[in-house]
């Protein structure tokens, strides 16, 4: 099916600007206007932050085989299984958007690895061509890892961003271009209405500051300072 009454009559999205629509008025008008079997889609993307309960995932003994193989913590291992959720879906546009996004933090986190030693192996999650790669190699000089990942250089370059708030908002930059590129010859597809909920959801998350996210900011400052310290001869390096 496709929603060219619907996209006709949204608001154009700009990034950096002020969203018009109020989040929760667009998601009655998207299940207002979109089939449910549409809808559903945007359901399964409001559930993308929910990982699987961990007591859930063991009590399947194949899935707690392959906990046991791994050297991922708990809540990495729950976030796998999110993605991977995400990468069987029925809709080939959320199969991609859950891949790059699972690409975009696989590198951001093996480039904190290769900055501070750290092994990749144990923050690496997934099993897709960039996740095998990551295991193994150089972020910068892996030909293999720039094929399969056209906006290698972009998240490098990103993950290099002191600031963290700054960091991410070139994270979202990065993911509402991909979404314009995914879309671009697509015009009034489910695709399309997918991508707009996710890019007036960027808009609103930057709306305001909340202290929520300023919490989040400042506990992630803190980890990173922890990552300066040498607990090994009880001294500092901050």
């Amino acid at each position: 099916m496709t929603y060219e009454c619907l996209i006709a009559g949204l608001d154009d999205l700009q990034v950096g600007q002020k969203s018009k629509l109020p989040f929760d008025e667009l998601l009655l008008l998207l299940e207002e206007q979109m089939t449910p079997h549409d809808f559903d889609l945007i359901r399964q993307l409001q559930k993308r932050n929910d990982a699987p309960d961990i007591l859930a995932l063991m009590e399947d003994d194949a899935v707690l085989d392959r906990f046991h193989e791994t050297s991922l913590t708990e809540d990495d291992f729950r976030t796998q299984q999110l993605y991977e959720q995400g990468m069987h879906s029925r809709s080939r546009f959320l199969r991609a958007w859950y891949e790059f996004n699972l690409n975009l933090n696989n590198v951001m986190a093996a480039a904190v690895c290769q900055k501070h030693g750290y092994d990749p192996e144990r923050v690496i999650v997934g099993d897709n061509e960039v996740a095998q790669i990551l295991r193994k190699g150089n972020l910068t000089k892996n030909a293999n890892l720039a094929a399969a990942l056209p906006e290698l250089k972009e998240i490098i370059a990103i993950s290099e961003i002191q600031n963290l708030l700054e960091r991410e908002r070139h994270i979202d930059a990065l993911r509402w271009q991909w979404l314009d590129d995914y879309t671009l010859f697509k015009y009034f597809a489910v695709d399309n209405v997918l991508a707009y909920y996710l890019q007036s959801e960027i808009l609103h998350r930057w709306d305001d500051l909340t202290r929520e996210q300023g919490e989040r900011i400042f506990r992630e400052l803190l980890q990173d300072m922890k990552k300066n310290i040498n607990f090994d001869n009880q001294t500092t390096t901050i």
